[in-house]
Protein backbone atom coordinates (compact mmCIF):
# COMPACT_ATOMS: atom_id res chain seq x y z
CA UNK A 1 0.00 0.00 0.00
CA UNK A 2 3.10 2.36 -0.09
CA UNK A 3 2.89 2.88 -3.77
CA UNK A 4 1.34 5.47 -5.69
CA UNK A 5 -0.97 3.08 -7.62
CA UNK A 6 -2.51 1.70 -4.30
CA UNK A 7 -2.67 5.04 -2.65
CA UNK A 8 -3.65 7.95 -5.22
CA UNK A 9 -6.65 8.37 -7.88
CA UNK A 10 -4.61 10.38 -10.06
CA UNK A 11 -7.46 11.71 -12.03
CA UNK A 12 -8.36 14.36 -9.33
CA UNK A 13 -4.69 16.06 -9.70
CA UNK A 14 -3.59 18.39 -12.16
CA UNK A 15 0.17 16.02 -11.06
CA UNK A 16 -1.60 12.94 -12.09
CA UNK A 17 0.82 12.27 -15.05
CA UNK A 18 4.34 13.48 -13.11
CA UNK A 19 3.05 10.88 -10.35
CA UNK A 20 2.49 8.41 -12.59
CA UNK A 21 5.80 8.26 -13.05
CA UNK A 22 7.16 7.06 -9.56
CA UNK A 23 6.37 4.32 -7.66
CA UNK A 24 6.72 5.62 -3.95
CA UNK A 25 4.60 9.43 -3.54
CA UNK A 26 7.57 10.64 -1.56
CA UNK A 27 10.18 10.37 -4.82
CA UNK A 28 8.34 12.94 -6.42
CA UNK A 29 8.80 15.28 -3.11
CA UNK A 30 11.72 17.24 -5.11
CA UNK A 31 10.07 18.13 -8.46
CA UNK A 32 7.10 19.52 -6.79
CA UNK A 33 8.75 23.29 -7.21
CA UNK A 34 9.25 23.07 -11.20
CA UNK A 35 6.07 20.98 -11.89
CA UNK A 36 4.34 23.82 -10.69
CA UNK A 37 6.09 26.28 -12.73
CA UNK A 38 5.62 23.98 -16.26
CA UNK A 39 2.05 23.39 -15.39
CA UNK A 40 1.11 27.17 -14.96
CA UNK A 41 2.54 28.28 -18.37
CA UNK A 42 0.08 25.65 -19.90
CA UNK A 43 -2.76 26.29 -18.16
CA UNK A 44 -5.95 27.77 -19.76
CA UNK A 45 -5.77 31.65 -19.63
CA UNK A 46 -9.35 32.29 -19.85
CA UNK A 47 -9.92 30.10 -16.95
CA UNK A 48 -6.64 30.99 -14.64
CA UNK A 49 -5.69 34.49 -13.91
CA UNK A 50 -1.69 34.75 -13.08
CA UNK A 51 -2.15 37.10 -9.71
CA UNK A 52 1.45 37.66 -9.64
CA UNK A 53 4.61 35.98 -11.51
CA UNK A 54 4.39 32.18 -11.24
CA UNK A 55 1.21 32.10 -9.11
CA UNK A 56 -1.88 31.47 -10.79
CA UNK A 57 -5.55 31.40 -9.42
CA UNK A 58 -8.90 29.87 -10.99
CA UNK A 59 -11.29 32.20 -11.87
CA UNK A 60 -13.87 30.37 -9.55
CA UNK A 61 -11.43 30.37 -6.52
CA UNK A 62 -12.40 32.47 -3.90
CA UNK A 63 -9.15 33.75 -1.89
CA UNK A 64 -9.29 36.23 1.04
CA UNK A 65 -7.68 39.39 0.95
CA UNK A 66 -5.03 38.53 3.86
CA UNK A 67 -4.08 35.52 2.32
CA UNK A 68 -0.12 34.98 1.14
CA UNK A 69 0.21 33.28 -2.05
CA UNK A 70 4.47 32.19 -2.83
CA UNK A 71 5.45 31.55 -5.98
CA UNK A 72 5.13 29.12 -7.37
CA UNK A 73 1.20 27.82 -6.20
CA UNK A 74 -1.78 26.89 -8.56
CA UNK A 75 -4.92 27.54 -6.72
CA UNK A 76 -7.77 25.38 -8.59
CA UNK A 77 -11.48 25.59 -9.16
CA UNK A 78 -13.76 26.50 -6.39
CA UNK A 79 -11.40 26.53 -3.61
CA UNK A 80 -11.47 28.89 -0.76
CA UNK A 81 -8.08 29.80 0.67
CA UNK A 82 -9.38 31.79 3.99
CA UNK A 83 -7.93 34.48 5.79
CA UNK A 84 -4.60 34.50 7.15
CA UNK A 85 -3.23 31.60 5.04
CA UNK A 86 -0.08 31.46 4.29
CA UNK A 87 1.07 29.46 1.17
CA UNK A 88 4.73 29.51 1.41
CA UNK A 89 5.86 28.38 -1.86
CA UNK A 90 5.47 25.10 -4.20
CA UNK A 91 1.56 24.24 -3.43
CA UNK A 92 -0.35 22.73 -5.98
CA UNK A 93 -4.33 22.75 -4.69
CA UNK A 94 -6.80 20.53 -6.60
CA UNK A 95 -10.03 21.58 -6.87
CA UNK A 96 -12.91 22.32 -4.90
CA UNK A 97 -10.60 22.40 -1.96
CA UNK A 98 -10.32 24.03 1.78
CA UNK A 99 -7.55 26.16 2.68
CA UNK A 100 -8.12 27.41 6.09
CA UNK A 101 -7.06 30.13 8.78
CA UNK A 102 -3.90 30.11 9.71
CA UNK A 103 -3.03 27.22 7.59
CA UNK A 104 0.70 27.17 6.02
CA UNK A 105 1.67 24.86 3.07
CA UNK A 106 4.93 24.19 1.67
CA UNK A 107 6.19 22.36 -1.10
CA UNK A 108 2.80 20.24 -1.26
CA UNK A 109 0.54 18.24 -3.81
CA UNK A 110 -3.01 18.31 -2.62
CA UNK A 111 -5.57 16.52 -4.51
CA UNK A 112 -8.95 17.54 -5.36
CA UNK A 113 -11.29 17.72 -2.68
CA UNK A 114 -8.99 17.70 0.26
CA UNK A 115 -10.16 20.12 3.47
CA UNK A 116 -7.29 21.61 5.83
CA UNK A 117 -9.49 23.87 7.02
CA UNK A 118 -8.30 25.10 11.01
CA UNK A 119 -4.47 25.82 11.68
CA UNK A 120 -3.08 22.98 9.95
CA UNK A 121 1.02 22.95 9.02
CA UNK A 122 1.31 20.99 5.81
CA UNK A 123 4.94 20.69 4.58
CA UNK A 124 6.81 18.33 1.88
CA UNK A 125 3.46 15.98 2.08
CA UNK A 126 1.03 14.40 -0.42
CA UNK A 127 -2.41 14.71 0.89
CA UNK A 128 -5.07 12.64 -1.18
CA UNK A 129 -8.45 13.04 -2.61
CA UNK A 130 -11.31 14.13 -0.45
CA UNK A 131 -8.72 13.56 2.58
CA UNK A 132 -9.42 15.97 5.81
CA UNK A 133 -6.59 17.31 8.34
CA UNK A 134 -8.82 18.43 11.59
CA UNK A 135 -8.41 21.22 13.22
CA UNK A 136 -4.76 21.90 14.90
CA UNK A 137 -2.98 18.39 12.95
CA UNK A 138 0.00 18.79 11.12
CA UNK A 139 2.27 17.10 9.27
CA UNK A 140 6.02 17.44 11.17
CA UNK A 141 8.77 17.05 8.20
CA UNK A 142 11.73 17.20 9.87
CA UNK A 143 13.29 14.88 12.81
CA UNK A 144 14.54 16.38 15.79
CA UNK A 145 18.11 14.83 15.11
CA UNK A 146 17.98 16.05 11.35
CA UNK A 147 19.10 12.73 9.98
CA UNK A 148 17.52 11.37 6.80
CA UNK A 149 13.82 10.00 6.83
CA UNK A 150 12.92 6.35 6.84
CA UNK A 151 9.74 4.67 6.18
CA UNK A 152 8.93 1.98 8.38
CA UNK A 153 6.41 -0.24 7.77
CA UNK A 154 5.62 -4.09 8.72
CA UNK A 155 8.67 -4.87 6.30
CA UNK A 156 11.96 -3.73 6.11
CA UNK A 157 12.71 0.00 6.51
CA UNK A 158 12.90 1.83 3.35
CA UNK A 159 15.56 4.79 3.50
CA UNK A 160 14.18 8.14 1.27
CA UNK A 161 17.38 9.55 1.27
CA UNK A 162 15.24 12.98 1.92
CA UNK A 163 15.77 15.07 5.06
CA UNK A 164 12.75 17.06 4.76
CA UNK A 165 9.47 14.62 4.54
CA UNK A 166 6.37 15.19 6.10
CA UNK A 167 3.19 12.59 5.55
CA UNK A 168 1.90 10.58 2.81
CA UNK A 169 -1.66 10.66 3.11
CA UNK A 170 -3.73 8.94 0.67
CA UNK A 171 -7.39 8.97 -0.58
CA UNK A 172 -9.93 9.18 1.60
CA UNK A 173 -8.41 9.30 5.18
CA UNK A 174 -9.48 11.53 8.14
CA UNK A 175 -7.43 13.17 10.41
CA UNK A 176 -8.45 13.62 14.17
CA UNK A 177 -8.09 17.29 15.75
CA UNK A 178 -4.32 18.30 17.21
CA UNK A 179 -2.52 14.80 15.85
CA UNK A 180 1.16 15.16 14.74
CA UNK A 181 2.01 13.33 11.40
CA UNK A 182 5.99 12.57 12.44
CA UNK A 183 8.50 12.32 9.25
CA UNK A 184 8.25 9.55 6.88
CA UNK A 185 4.42 8.98 8.06
CA UNK A 186 2.23 7.09 5.22
CA UNK A 187 -1.48 6.73 5.77
CA UNK A 188 -3.23 4.07 3.38
CA UNK A 189 -6.74 4.85 1.87
CA UNK A 190 -9.82 5.26 3.78
CA UNK A 191 -8.04 5.40 7.16
CA UNK A 192 -9.03 7.45 10.08
CA UNK A 193 -6.44 8.85 12.81
CA UNK A 194 -8.20 9.35 16.01
CA UNK A 195 -7.45 12.78 17.55
CA UNK A 196 -4.75 13.66 19.64
CA UNK A 197 -2.45 10.85 17.98
CA UNK A 198 1.32 10.98 17.36
CA UNK A 199 1.81 8.88 14.31
CA UNK A 200 5.07 7.24 12.77
CA UNK A 201 5.52 4.88 10.48
CA UNK A 202 2.90 3.02 7.95
CA UNK A 203 -0.70 3.08 8.79
CA UNK A 204 -2.79 0.32 6.48
CA UNK A 205 -5.64 1.24 4.37
CA UNK A 206 -8.83 0.88 5.99
CA UNK A 207 -7.95 0.95 9.44
CA UNK A 208 -8.84 2.97 12.29
CA UNK A 209 -5.87 4.64 14.22
CA UNK A 210 -6.05 4.64 17.96
CA UNK A 211 -2.48 4.21 18.92
CA UNK A 212 0.59 2.83 17.92
CA UNK A 213 -0.48 -0.47 19.47
CA UNK A 214 -4.11 -0.01 19.01
CA UNK A 215 -4.70 -0.18 14.78
CA UNK A 216 -8.32 -1.82 14.13
CA UNK A 217 -9.50 -2.93 10.58
CA UNK A 218 -12.74 -1.19 9.45
CA UNK A 219 -15.77 -3.25 9.15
Amino acid sequence: MLKISEMYDLTHSLAGDYLSGYEYPWEALGGIKQLITELGEKLDKSLYTEVSPHVWVHNTAKVMPTAYLGAPCIIGAETEVRHCAFIRSAALVGNNCVVGNSVELKNVIIFDNVQVPHYNYVGDSIIGYRSHMGAGSITSNVKSDKTLVIVKGEGEPIETGLKKFGAMLADFVEVGCNSVLNPGTVIGRNTNIYPLSRVRGVVPANSIYKGPDDIVEKL
